[in-house]
């Protein structure tokens, strides 16, 4: 154990302590521990949630805990829930039951201002010139690294004077993926980040923004390129009929000389 630091008041001891991945608070009177409570913070929490579309449950009792500085992917069939929870978290969607918690605050404009979400399905507007993008973008978002921003355009060859109908589908997700990476949030959720990307610029994007992102933050990413990223992954969750039928990290996985695609495979098939 590590003492991190030590308050005194009268004869109690207030001391923090790390053990591990968590921190505990201890409170010393004289040389007696008379209370030990847990004080880990995780930057993300799902409790017990619930979702339903009109009668059809597509999320059953989801416990999910996301922690700080990690690399998280999820993933599941069509249908399994992925983008249901992706959505609750990023509070585009209302909870049934449960409560979604960001650094033990309900999901909200604060959530909303420290996470960085990529949606599946392309957000920007074809009509609009890609430096008139990256300009609304900044002024939505004032954590926008434009400098990492030019210096990635310039890298993948997009022209900030073209308009966005000029792009292909994979410049277009480039450029999404940059913004979106290119914040100083503290956690990234990236729904299919890969499509239509090239394999030479996915290598690219996993080397300079997934592993050189802001300090501390984590990602969770879905993807069905499961194999471009299993080695960088810390951990492991699998939706199934509704619920999570895995959740752990990759170092304890039993994969059995297998890859993690074949082994997500034997689960979502059992």
């Amino acid at each position: 154990m590590m003492i991190e630091k030590t308050l005194r008041k009268k004869n109690t001891n207030i001391t923090k302590v790390n053990h591990g991945k968590k921190q505990y608070v201890i409170l010393l009177f004289v040389c007696d521990i008379i209370f030990l409570k847990e004080a880990f913070m995780y930057l993300l929490e799902c409790k017990n949630v619930c979702k339903k579309y009109v009668k059809k449950e597509v999320l059953h009792n989801i416990n999910l805990n996301i922690e700080e500085n990690k690399i998280y992917g999820l993933f599941g069939n069509n249908g399994s829930g992925k983008s249901t929870l992706i959505k609750l978290i990023n509070d585009l969607l209302i909870l049934d039951s449960g409560e979604i918690l960001f650094k033990e605050k309900k999901i909200g404009e604060y959530s909303k201002s420290r996470i960085s979400y990529l949606p599946e399905k392309s957000f920007l507007d074809e009509d609009l010139k890609v430096e008139v993008v990256i300009n609304f973008y900044k002024d939505f978002y004032s954590d926008l690294d434009i400098k990492k921003v030019d210096k990635l355009l310039k890298k993948f060859d997009i022209d900030p004077k073209n308009t966005i109908s000029k792009l292909s589908k994979g410049m277009v997700k480039k450029l999404e993926l940059i913004l979106v990476m290119s914040r100083k949030a503290d956690l990234y959720i990236l729904d299919e980040p890969f499509d239509g990307i090239d394999s030479l610029s996915r290598d690219y994007m996993i080397d300079k923004l997934f592993l050189n992102r802001n300090n501390n933050s984590s990602i969770i990413i879905v993807t069905h390129f499961i194999n471009e990223i299993e080695n960088i992954l810390d951990e492991v969750i699998v939706l199934n009929n509704k619920e999570i039928v895995l959740n752990k990290e990759m170092s304890k996985l039993n994969k059995k000389n297998k890859s993690l695609q074949d082994v997500i495979r034997e689960i979502v098939l059992c």
